[in-house]
């Protein structure tokens, strides 16, 4: 039984990104091509426990899948039920079988023993190969491996390589040691920023983010997002992380939130009243790219501006190709910046993308998992 990540995005009942999927295969066709019997458990979105919501269903997730590895793929209409245990029973050597959503079973958010202990009854081996939900203790991935009891209890190949990136990065990295941090909140990546000061040579702040530290510097943002509860904290990092947390210089600023609206390229802290930063400025990119290229270890979290719509991708645009272009070791953390990355075609001139945008950040954090720390050789 393969705990997998195949939370996928998902439109009208069709896989929109199956890069999750992609990256579990080299552990599925380990098991299969050696003549197991492979039963893949994941959970798909947030449904409320509710057999009947059918976008939530992982029944186009195993068709995908069927797809993938040019294998027939067999699919249970529930979890722990009759259709579920028929069909464990009924698959063969090299056979594939996906349970439903193991959110439409309230034990799984529960970390319920007894729907754990139901799944361990199918199988003789467990396999963690679902680095995305690692930080969590949902039943499939603590209760269960717990009620195998004796039985092996192991990582998957895609588990193991982002434990070996991840930790590596933080305890014997390569300097100089540069981190990228953007996206929204401040209080998102409040620990994390904590950690990588202690760790890095130079941590580079963009994104909605920097807004914060801007206006807790006493700058003048205009429109832009700022999380007024957390100046005094931005003010802390600053003091603290002087001469290595760097802010962006300029801004690239709209008078809406729209990709046609009017456009001002001015000082970070100088944005006027009508207008909202949208994106890191060229100045601050060139010096973002500067710093990059002589950088021997990366690691990237967060877009530096609203990337999903031009012209306010250019600065994320340069720091993945900044990063692209190093021959620094480089780390992806997962969620908008590898799709950043993806979208912007720089996923295979990158060392590793993480499956997992809030485990890596955990990671990163130096945060001990549970679901790590019940197998056998994690």
């Amino acid at each position: 039984m393969m705990r997998v990540d195949f939370n996928v995005p998902m439109d009208d009942g069709r896989v929109t990104d199956d890069r999750r999927i992609e990256m579990a295969l080299p552990s599925i066709r380990s098991v299969i091509d050696r003549g197991g019997k492979l039963v893949l458990i994941s959970h798909l979105g947030r449904p409320k426990g509710d057999e009947g919501d059918a976008k939530f269903s992982l029944q186009p997730v195993a068709a995908r899948l069927a797809e993938l590895t040019g294998t027939p793929v067999t699919f249970a209409s529930d979890t722990v039920g009759d259709d579920a245990r028929a069909k464990v029973s009924q698959l063969q050597p090299g056979g594939i079988l996906v349970l439903e959503n193991l959110r439409f079973n309230k034990g799984e958010k529960a970390g319920d023993e007894e729907f754990a202990g139901q799944l361990a009854a199918m199988a003789d081996i467990y396999c963690n190969n679902a680095f995305g939900t690692c930080h969590r203790k949902d039943a499939s991935m603590v209760a269960l491996p717990r009620a195998m009891d004796d039985k092996p209890k192991t990582v998957g190949s895609l588990v193991e390589k982002e434990i070996r990136f991840l930790k590596d990065a933080i305890e014997n990295p390569r300097r100089p040691f540069v981190a990228v941090l953007g996206g929204a909140k401040v209080s998102d990546k409040i620990t994390v920023i904590e950690k990588l000061l202690d760790i890095c040579d130079q941590v580079l702040v963009g994104g909605a983010m920097a807004f914060t530290f801007v206006v807790a510097r006493g700058g003048s943002v205009g429109k832009s997002r700022v999380e007024l509860d957390k100046l005094k904290l931005a003010q802390q990092l600053m003091e603290r992380g002087q001469g290595r947390l760097l802010l962006p210089v300029d801004a690239h600023c709209g008078d809406s939130f729209s990709a046609d609206c009017k456009k001002l390229i001015c000082e970070i802290d100088l944005i006027p009243d009508v207008m909202m930063g949208l994106d890191i400025g060229p100045e601050t990119a060139t010096r973002f790219g500067d710093l990059l290229s002589t950088a021997k270890t990366i690691v990237w979290n967060g877009p530096m501006g609203v990337f999903e719509m031009p012209p306010f991708d250019r600065g994320t645009q340069a720091v993945a190709q900044a990063i692209a272009d190093s021959d620094a070791t480089s780390i992806i953390g997962g969620g908008d910046s590898a799709a950043a990355i993806a979208q912007m075609g720089f996923e295979d001139q990158v060392s590793h993308v993480s499956t997992g945008g809030g485990a890596s950040l955990a990671m990163l954090e130096g945060r001990e998992f549970a679901a790590l720390e019940v197998l056998d050789d994690a």
